[in-house]
This record gives C-alpha cells, structure tokens and sequence, in this order.
C-alpha cells in the first residue's frame, strides 16, 4: 500500500480540503482525527473530537487505544485500498499514526499550504479562534449527536471539478472547546477606520459592512478629497492597502476583496 501524508497546524482546513484532495489524487481512503473514511464514509474509528478533553482528543487522533487501533486496522485490510492518507498536525504525528496502523514509511508528505492559499487558511484559523468550529469529514448523518458538545450547522456536499459527488462535511463544536475570541462588529468597524484615519484623501468612511460567511469580504463607502490631477484609482488601491495591513498585523485576517466605494468626492486647487 503506497501512503501518503496531509500536515498543518490545528485549524488550518486540513479536514475541510481532504475529501477533494484525496478524490484529486486517485487517494480512496484516508485517517483523520481517529477516523477511517473511504470514498466519503466512516467505516471504522472514533473521532478525536468526540472526547471531553484535549489530552484524550490528541490520544484518541495517535491511535492510543489498543481497542481502537485494532478496530482501525482490521477495517483498513478488510476494506483492500491500494492508497492511503493520514491527515496530522506534524510529520512526527502522521509517522507516529502510521507506525500505530503497521502501515509501514509514508512515501509521500504534503504541507497544507500547498493545497490552500495563505488567505483559506488565515481564514480557517480565524474562524477555530473566534467561533470554535471543527470540520469532520463525513455526512452529518454519521455524526453521533450524543457524543459532541453541539452540532453547530451541516457542512456541505463536496463535488469534483467534474460535478461528481465525493462527500460530505460536518461542522461541530467539539466538548474540548478550549474558549474563543470574540470580536465585536464594532471593533472591526473601528479598526477599518483606524486605518483610513491618516490618509489626507480620506475624509470619511462609513457603511462598513464585513461578510465572513464564505471567504471574508469588506465593503465600505469613502468620502474623498482630491486635487483635479489625483489618481482616483491609485487612491482606492492605497486604501485597500492600507486596511489590509492593518488587519493582517492586528486580527491575522487576510480579505479576499475590498471594494471601496465613492460615496462624495470634492476636488480642491493645489
């Protein structure tokens, strides 16, 4: 069995991007957080997620248990895969994984940034620091509810590039909720204004409106003040900058777009 490996920090969307990775790859199996999935469904284990505190979560994903180490292996030879994923935190956790599951070397590592842009996984640690929300990949009706602290919302049906269905996601929140950080609308607000408050061009902002419910977006409206030889653009484009700076150094949040827009423009003399 040739295996592979899938590694990034906790809450970088590893869970979120595996069901089309492995389908990408030609990959039918693959462990993730304790469970065996293949072909999008639970066939064997336990889900990390599932435990009541972050020590046993980190043991149950390692294949600790004797009982769910054979319970895993067992599958994995019944279910006669030529290739398989281990999904980890580091390269000494997935060969740890392997080592546990007799899979024998990983041929193959792969780092999580390699498959997701800087802003998916800024975005993804954003959203494990503020809301506590974890990925599993398998259909909600595999969840068992008794188990997690709340289900938070079903995941989304995952298709190939071809429309061909490959699996589904979960988002839970998971009985090891380590705390989040909540930020409100109005720090966000504040901090947008922040950083138009030294641009000369700038005389107001207002109508701040940020989406987070897909990939993050900003839209504000600007009043401006321009010389009748100015760059409008040029001025759009140094705000857009600006913000984004701003945002990168304080919350670690990088947009996927910015759209500015002019709500007044008074040209003065030079």
């Amino acid at each position: 069995m040739k295996v592979f490996a899938l590694v990034g920090k906790s809450g970088t969307g590893k869970s979120t991007s595996v069901l089309q990775y492995t389908h990408k790859k030609g990959i039918p199996a693959f462990i993730d957080d304790g469970l065996l999935i293949v072909k999008g469904r639970k066939i064997a284990g336990t889900s990390a997620k599932y435990e009541k505190n972050y020590i046993k979560a980190v043991k149950r994903a390692i294949f600790h248990y004797d009982e769910h180490q054979e319970e895993v292996i067992k599958a994995i030879h019944r279910a006669s895969i030529d290739k398989i994923l281990i999904v980890g935190t580091s390269i000494k956790m997935v060969d740890l994984i392997a080592q546990k599951l007799k899979l024998g070397k990983i041929d193959q590592y792969t780092d999580v940034s390699d498959i997701r842009s800087s802003k998916e996984i800024k975005m993804a640690l954003f959203v494990r620091k503020t809301e506590e929300k974890h990925v599993i990949p398998i259909p909600y009706i595999q969840i068992e509810p008794s188990m997690v602290k709340k289900i938070i919302l079903k995941g989304k049906k995952i298709f190939s590039n071809q429309k061909i269905y490959i699996g589904e996601t979960t988002i839970i929140q998971p009985n090891f909720n380590k705390g989040t950080i909540f930020i409100s609308e109005t720090a966000l607000k504040d901090i947008t204004i922040f950083s138009c408050k030294n641009l000369v061009e700038v005389s107001k902002v207002s109508n701040i409106r940020y989406n987070f419910s897909n990939v993050p977006k900003l839209q504000i409206q600007v009043e401006l003040v321009s010389s009748i030889d100015q760059n409008i653009i040029k001025m759009i484009e140094m705000i857009q900058e600006k913000i984004t700076f701003i945002l990168l150094s304080v919350l670690e949040i990088e947009l996927d777009s910015i759209d500015v827009y002019i709500s007044s423009l008074t040209l003065e003399k030079d």
